[in-house]
């Protein structure tokens, strides 16, 4: 090729490159699609074979196969200077190694997902111990293994962690008690639906986010019509900022045990009213008696279950009794609970593992102790326990987010600044209803 053909040649390549390079950069969504996920399409079906053989998921299987065998010609014809050989097909049974069969593999904002067949005798678990070497195989950040029906699970790949740098605005929907206050490992919203899933367990040490969670949290629901409480026995300095949007605040357990009475008498009080109405529920209710939601939110819950000396055993009872009827009643009469804790342990007392029975929502920042851990996710899956156990120091916000379906998904919330919660509790003040109007006769909110 000569100079004049050469550099023109160049010159395309070059401006190939740049171009793909800008689209990379400035589009990278639609880069992905359009270019490199077809490119990992074709790459992950040529290998797979390869790569199910390195992770041992492949089995040997008998098979027929046709062969060709080289058999000496014996009689006149062999006496002659060369070797004579007739090639002969034959049918036999051989070894052969089996991969799983392969799905559909389809995209996804963050990377991909592949339904897999499995071979007889495998298990899901086979697949979730080896999903870190399908990971640097296909050159990705993570695979997680999802159980996805009989004898099938599907891969999910994520080419980046989309953890890293949250940018969406956290916040609500518009739909009443639901909150999107971060995203999830695979891109999607993080979605915290106090309807589908009432109450919510939140645990982390100092510094791993969960402060930031409540306040997105109060942020999301500061607009809606809702009556916001709170429990706060660290003498307030939490909650207190807030105070403009709750309906009510108790800083210390005397005032926890009569706030926690009025609560539970409030939720006996809309039994009855359903029960009047033959209604199941308060969204069965007509406009005009259905009762404003109430949303509890308690603030380093060992302190209400802690015990100084014996004088005080009374109120801690009365106290994990109460909120333990509140978690068993209160989801079809609109009563909803966000506990957080950094220490929540067996050795508080069974009111406290009773308690967390029936909090079907978890959230597991970093926490110090492997036990307030496995309160939080020990009777889910235990590889989501582990991933609980690794979040590092460095990223906070970053936690395990599992919800009543047994399925659980890494999440991280968006910042929220004291400052932010804080505008926000004063911007809706005129929306915190009276305690005192709202146990007396809860006003009716619009069913929409």
């Amino acid at each position: 090729m000569d100079a004049s053909t050469l550099y023109p040649v160049l010159g395309v390549l070059a401006a190939a490159a740049a171009g793909l390079w800008a689209w990379a950069r400035w589009s990278p969504l639609s880069f992905w699609y359009g270019v490199a996920f077809p490119i990992r399409v074709v790459r992950v079906y040529l290998t797979w074979r390869s790569v199910a053989s390195g992770c041992k998921l492949t089995r040997r299987k008998r098979a027929w196969r046709v062969t060709l065998d080289a058999i000496p010609v014996v009689g006149p014809a062999a006496r002659t200077a060369a070797t004579v050989v007739e090639h002969k097909r034959r049918v036999r049974r051989v070894d052969v190694e089996q991969a799983p069969r392969l799905g559909l593999m389809l995209p996804t904002p963050y990377g991909w997902r592949l339904r897999v067949k499995l071979l007889d005798g495998q298990v899901p678990d086979d697949y979730a111990k080896v999903a870190e070497r399908l990971a640097h195989s296909w050159r990705a950040h993570g695979v997680r293994v999802l159980e996805d029906g009989p004898k099938r699970v599907s891969l999910l790949a994520t080419r980046r962690d989309p953890l890293q740098l949250v940018t969406v605005t956290g916040g609500g929907s518009g739909d009443l008690l639901v909150v999107r206050p971060g995203v999830l490992e695979n891109g999607e919203p993080w979605v915290m639906d106090f309807r589908t899933v009432p109450h919510w367990l939140i645990v982390g040490a100092t510094q791993s986010g969960k402060s930031n969670l409540a306040n997105a949290v109060i942020r999301a629901l500061a607009p809606q019509p809702v009556a916001l409480i709170g429990f706060d026995l660290k003498g307030g300095v939490e909650f207190t900022p807030y105070a403009p949007r709750l309906s009510a605040l108790a800083t210390t357990r005397k005032e926890s045990v009569d706030l926690l009475a009025d609560l539970v008498a409030e939720v006996e009080d809309r039994m009855a009213v359903c029960r009047a109405h033959g209604a199941r529920n308060i969204w069965k209710l007509p406009d005009a008696v259905r009762p404003v939601p109430v949303v509890a939110l308690v603030d380093e819950v060992a302190e209400l279950f802690l015990m100084a000396d014996k004088s005080e055993k009374d109120e801690v009872s009365k106290t994990g009794t109460a909120l333990l009827r509140v978690a068993q009643l209160g989801r079809a009469f609109g009563v909803f609970l966000i506990i957080c804790g950094q220490r929540v342990g067996s050795d508080l007392g069974p009111g406290v593992t009773a308690l967390r029975a029936q909090l079907s929502g978890r959230v597991c920042h970093r926490v110090n102790d492997p036990e307030t851990a496995n309160m939080a996710l020990g009777d889910l899956d235990p590889a989501a326990l582990d991933v609980a156990r690794s979040i590092a120091p460095e990223t906070p916000g970053v936690a395990v987010v599992a919800g009543q379906d047994g399925t659980w998904h890494r999440a991280r919330a968006v910042h929220v600044t004291e400052q932010e919660a804080e505008q926000a509790a004063l911007d809706f003040a005129a929306l915190a209803p009276s305690w005192d109007d709202l146990i007396g006769g809860p006003p009716a909110i619009d069913a929409a």
